[in-house]
């Protein structure tokens, strides 16, 4: 119902593959924006309006039930992001976001 993938073993891996994928997609969308002459401010606000909105989506409902694993995939997306220019290079790790957001 509120577009959560959730297993049998009440494990999100499935969910976070499908979110790294779209984010995957996402970073592709930027790189074609900044070759056609988008800001890098435009980019990172582009970003964190739809990946880091993305990730934070309910994060009430599934972080609790993230492995390792799985967070360590989430950050890696948010590293390679940096690297790229497209969020702000002092964008809290995952479980940061998640904390803020619950507040």
């Amino acid at each position: 119902m509120l577009g959560i993938t959730l297993t049998n073993d009440f494990t999100v891996t499935e969910h976070v593959q499908d979110l790294t994928a779209k984010s995957a997609q996402t970073l592709y969308a930027l790189r074609v924006l900044r070759a056609h002459g988008l800001s890098d401010a435009a980019l990172q606000e582009v970003y964190r309006s739809v990946v880091v909105a993305r990730l934070l989506y309910v994060t009430s409902a599934w972080h609790g039930f993230t492995k390792a694993a799985d967070r360590r995939r989430i950050n890696l997306l948010l590293e390679r992001a940096k690297r790229y220019g497209y969020c702000m290079t002092d964008l809290p790790t995952f479980e940061e976001l998640c904390d803020t957001a619950a507040v």
